[in-house]
């Protein structure tokens, strides 16, 4: 079976993702910037909120470059710390997504290192700070070496359907030793093509439905409308995987 995982910033969109069949979400803040970590209220009330679903929680400080100094580290850090702290349901898995990179674009293996050990023995991912490694085999030698368990990646393509032939190869390279999550452009319409051109058996994607604002009063802080978790983008693309696993 393949895995589908949603990418989400909305408490609400916890519950849509899992009713809708999802097997797992990527929590963070701020996906406007290519997401940072979460506030650790919004952490404990989606722990709250799940029932089945896995919670992997995003680790990123800031936005922009993935070159993380001293301080910065040791703020990530804190934070799995203070995450693994928090109670949640009895089934529902925790895992985190990490990335650090050298200003070459090679991993960090020494911040890696650090974030790893922090998450103790929950799964841990390295993001799509991936696809800017110069030598994607390589890193992923260097990964599965450091104890990550996934990592999400397009192939270093635009979307994961157009870098498919390389997720192939890293599928192929990866064998049982580490998880290839493809993400990058995942839609109902293309993901079962995706699952059998590359062979990678988890996804990752952002399921997304504009809404009106709550609000009746507009500002320079509300655009009148808001993106929030669509139910119905997830089930089709659980609904697609599923055909193709069978």
């Amino acid at each position: 079976m393949t895995v589908v995982e949603i990418c989400l910033d909305d408490l609400a969109g916890v519950r849509r993702a899992e009713e809708a069949g999802a097997d797992r979400i990527e929590l963070c803040s701020a996906l406007a910037t290519g997401g940072l970590t979460p506030s650790i209220g919004t952490v404990a009330a989606a722990l709250g909120l799940a029932r089945r679903i896995g919670v992997n929680v995003l680790i990123r400080q800031r936005p922009g470059d993935f070159v993380v100094d001293d301080d910065e580290l040791a703020a990530m850090v804190a934070d799995i710390r203070a995450v693994r702290a928090l109670e949640r349901p009895a089934g529902v898995a925790l895992g985190f997504v990490v990335g650090a990179l050298r200003p070459d674009g090679t991993v960090d293996a020494h911040a890696t290192r650090a974030l790893v050990h922090a998450c103790g023995d929950a799964s841990v991912t390295f993001h799509k700070a991936f696809d800017q490694t110069p030598d994607r085999a390589a890193a992923l030698e260097e990964l599965i070496a450091l104890g990550i368990g996934r990592v999400l990646t397009s192939g270093g393509a635009a979307t994961a359907l157009d870098g498919a032939a390389e997720l192939a190869d890293l599928v192929a390279q990866a064998g049982d030793r580490i998880a290839v999550l493809a993400g990058g452009g995942v839609r109902p319409a293309n993901v079962a093509d995706l699952v059998r051109r590359s062979g990678v058996r988890e996804v990752h994607l952002r399921a997304v439905e504009q809404v009106p604002s709550a609000s009746l009063v507009l500002s320079g802080y509300d655009s009148g409308h808001r993106e929030v978790t669509s139910s119905a983008t997830v089930a089709a693309v659980v609904d697609a995987v599923r055909g193709v696993a069978a």
